[in-house]
């Protein structure tokens, strides 16, 4: 089941929060960089990850952190072209592999539920008119609640049950 909230993703009690970045992200913009500010580890470790993998856009990263935090990294843009640049738009054939390896890891740790933003329409530049039928395709039929978070207001905790 998908259900649409409003409210702080951070705040969220679903069993694992996933959100778009690039290959080799730096995690300094949007939810990323609020990430990172709540858990340092988990950036130091994606940039270790990245530098031994070199991933491609399309693809996903699982981290598991304190006290149960499941965080996945959804590569859903193009690689900066150097260190010190931004990454590229993102694109919906990266969104739709990114959301197909999301419900795989997600079954395969057996979560009864998925948090995601509004996955690739901010920093990402996609329009949600065609990222949210991807979610719909990926999602919707799974065995876990996802819950899209459709406003962001800080601070504030979604009605998620």
């Amino acid at each position: 089941m998908i259900k649409k909230v409003h409210g702080d993703i951070l705040k969220s009690t679903a069993d694992m929060v996933a959100h778009g970045v690039a290959p080799h992200d730096h995690f300094d913009q949007g939810l990323a960089l609020q990430l990172r500010e709540r858990w340092p580890a988990m950036a130091k470790d994606f940039r270790h990850w990245c530098k031994t993998h070199s991933p491609k856009a399309g693809g996903a990263w699982f981290w598991g952190g304190p006290e149960h935090t499941r965080i996945v990294a959804l590569l859903t843009q193009d690689r900066a072209p150097n260190d010190h640049g931004h990454p590229g738009a993102a694109t919906t054939h990266n969104v739709n592999e990114a959301l197909r390896e999301l419900r795989k890891i997600a079954e395969d740790e057996g979560v009864k539920s998925v948090a995601l933003p509004r996955l690739a329409t901010g920093v990402g530049r996609l329009d949600w008119a065609d990222v949210e039928p991807l979610i719909e395709r990926h999602l919707g039929d799974a065995a876990f609640d996802t819950f899209v978070y459709e406003l962001y207001e800080p601070g504030v905790a979604a009605r998620e049950e």
